[in-house]
């Protein structure tokens, strides 16, 4: 099944990029080679024309400023559809912006797709388990090495997705 969603896929040094990705190639096979590490901002979407989301997309995203975030720490989230426990990044400057960013998306057009019933938090997946005493494991060591990988959401990517395919529709800059 096709759907569309918003990724914000993070401005970083090369260094931090390499990072996560021997993190995710390590404890993210799934989606590894599928997407590129990336805050989700809006999750799957189905029925929704391309013009009624770019028009919406591109009036947020022109009231909305380029957000600044550091990644300090990870935490561990089960997941509200499968067994696995994910270990994500997560911001500790820059949080609330991207949250804030987030419910401006699920208004007007996108109103009645906000799940009330699973939280919000910004972050960037880097692995997870289908054993959460596993997960812990794995965010226990990440947070061992006292990291900070600082870097900026610059624009907002509409995206078309059909496992394993990640397909670009149009990306909105952020002022």
């Amino acid at each position: 099944m096709i759907s569309k969603l918003v990724l914000a896929y993070p401005e970083i040094d090369t260094k931090d990029y390499q990072w996560i990705q021997l993190i995710r190639k390590k404890y993210d096979d799934y989606y590894y080679n599928v997407v590129e590490p990336h805050f989700t901002i809006v999750f799957p979407v189905f029925d929704y024309s391309f013009e009624s989301l770019r028009e919406h997309i591109f009036r947020i995203a022109e009231k909305t400023h380029i957000i600044k975030f550091n990644l300090k720490s990870t935490t561990i989230v089960k997941d509200s559809f499968s067994d696995c426990t994910n270990v994500f990044l997560v911001p500790d400057i820059g949080n609330s912006e991207i949250i804030r960013l987030h419910d401006k998306l699920y208004t007007d057009i996108l109103r009645k797709e906000l799940r009330l019933d699973i939280p919000f938090i910004p972050h960037i997946s880097i692995g997870g388990s289908q054993k959460a005493e596993e997960a812990k494991e794995i965010s226990d060591e990440i947070n061992k090495e006292n990291f900070e990988i600082k870097g900026e959401i610059r624009k907002l990517s509409l995206i078309e997705y059909e496992h394993p395919k990640v397909k670009l529709l149009e990306n909105f800059t952020l002022h």
